[in-house]
């Protein structure tokens, strides 16, 4: 691994291989998505290489962790195969005090909400700058809808107090398509006072699969 003098890329490997060093053999670990994610996977494969731990079968939370995972040698498995997941990694774009979250910059929160709430264990990696007081200051929340409820979901999030807007994709005409084939729609909202509230009424809403509160699943934040 190329080491880098960046204090974010140090911090954020230094995090990364904290929670890979938690793994143990014959265990079922959901692996995130996202930069200091990455680094857990790479360690959690470096592990398994060097045979320190044996027996891991991993469940990707979206198609770049599939990927790096078959890079770091990790065998794989699906929620089909497994009656459990012992441990989960993910990163987060926000976390609060009460160790909630916003995830979703990566567009794969449905599938990383799936895996994490699952997990006997979820460990939270991030840099420190991902830590705030109150969710919702420092990024807008994702929310994953059907393409053809794109309209009317938008106008039922302004009508709660939110500015919707359709993420478009960098280096790509057009908008964001998640893994499952849907559209990200980003929503400023001025505070959200109550997260559990705001994540069963956004997720009520017709067409919306799922949005980026996490609330009450992390049991660890790892952070530096």
């Amino acid at each position: 691994m190329s080491q880098s003098m960046d204090p974010v890329v140090v911090m954020k490997q230094e995090v990364g291989k904290a929670a890979a060093n938690l793994v143990v053999s014959n265990t079922i670990v959901g692996l995130g998505t996202g930069s200091t994610t990455a680094y857990a996977i790479e360690y959690i494969g470096d592990r398994l290489k060097n045979g320190e731990i044996s027996n891991i079968q991993g469940i990707p939370t979206s198609f770049q962790a599939e990927v790096l995972a078959k890079q770091y040698g990790i065998p794989l498995t699906t929620l089909d195969a497994v009656d459990h997941i012992d441990m989960a990694i993910d990163g987060a774009d926000e976390v609060d005090p009460q160790k909630n979250l916003i995830k979703g910059g990566g567009a794969a929160h449905t599938r990383e909400k799936i895996v994490d709430s699952l997990a006997t264990q979820f460990i939270v990696v991030v840099d420190s700058s991902k830590l705030v007081e109150k969710l919702g200051s420092t990024f807008k929340l994702p929310v994953e809808v059907i393409p053809m409820a794109m309209t009317p979901v938008m106008r039922a999030i302004a009508q709660l107090g939110g500015k919707p807007e359709l993420r478009m994709g960098i280096r790509k005409a057009g908008p964001v398509i998640t893994d499952q084939g849907n559209m990200v729609i980003d929503v400023e909202f001025a505070a959200i006072p109550d997260p559990a509230a705001l994540e069963k009424t956004l997720n009520n809403i017709p067409g919306v699969l799922e949005n980026g509160l996490f609330v009450g699943v992390t049991d660890l934040v790892f952070s530096r």
